[in-house]
Order: C-alpha cells, then structure tokens, then sequence
C-alpha cells in the first residue's frame, strides 16, 4: 500500500442527518465523490453523496445518520492513496529529487514546494528557487530543468 496523503479534513456536522462540512487540501474534487473510500484514525469512511458549498463540501458519509455521530467526526484528518497521474507533477514526488539541468549537470535535491502565484517554486538543499514553470520532466526520482542562464549562479 502507498504512502497516504491527507486529502481533508472535517471542520463540522451540518444539518440533523448527520452531514458533515469538508475542507479539502487537494484540487482533486474527485476524493468526494460518491463511492470513494477515504481513511481517517480507526477506520474508513465511504461517501454516499456530496455537494460544492460556499467553497467546502458537505458530504453524507455511510453509516453516519445522525447530529450526534457528524459530531464525533469533528476535526478528523482524512487520507486516500495518491492518484496517479502522468502527466502532473505531485508534491510528494518531487520532495527528495535530484534537480538536474539541461546541460545534465545535477544542482541539488528538492527539499520542500514553495507555494507562489506567480509559479510555485522548488526549494533545493542549497536554497536556491527554481520556479516550477522550467520543469521539463520527472522521472526515477529526477528532475530535469530547462532553467534561465544564471539561476543556479544567482545568492
């Protein structure tokens, strides 16, 4: 079994049949919907229905029917396996990789993903920034960057 994310988190019950609000960490929309198998402490939670509100989800959780059971999830962490997906780039794969350059010469390892809006930023061992935007690949643990003339030179 693969290393498991946390996807959310419950915040509070909503309502009286034992709906609860959910905050996700992930874009995914798809780790709400019905059918989907989420972990928390103790156990799983399986979904029977969800909606989009006011940027959160309420979702119905199997075998959750009442106020007082919504409630007992209050705070509770929810986990799922990663998804796989070629074609992004995931956190959780880029920590610890090498960064090599387009010329094969290796700059360091990734230790951390800077959040950015202009473009997220890899954080390698020596400091340095590399903006995600000069990704060119992601393989085996490696990668590969087609960075501006004097990036790694830059500090």
């Amino acid at each position: 079994m693969a290393a498991l994310l946390e996807v959310g988190r419950i915040t509070k019950p909503h309502g009286l049949r034992g709906e609860v609000i959910v905050e996700l960490v992930t874009d995914r929309v798809e780790r709400v919907a019905a059918g989907s198998v989420l972990q928390r402490p103790g156990g799983t939670l399986t979904i029977e229905r969800s909606s989009s509100h006011q940027g959160r989800w309420i979702v119905q959780f199997a075998g959750v029917a009442t106020r007082e059971a919504a409630e007992a999830l209050r705070g509770t962490v929810l986990s799922a396996e990663p998804i796989e997906d070629p074609d992004v780039l995931w956190v959780h794969d880029l920590i610890g990789a090498g960064v090599v350059d387009a010329g094969g010469v290796r700059r360091g390892a990734v230790v951390s993903v800077i959040a950015n809006p202009a473009s997220d930023l890899l954080e390698l061992d020596d400091g340095t920034l590399v903006p995600v935007r000069f990704v060119t690949g992601h393989a085996d643990g490696v990668v590969h960057v087609d960075a501006p003339d004097g990036l790694f030179e830059a500090g």
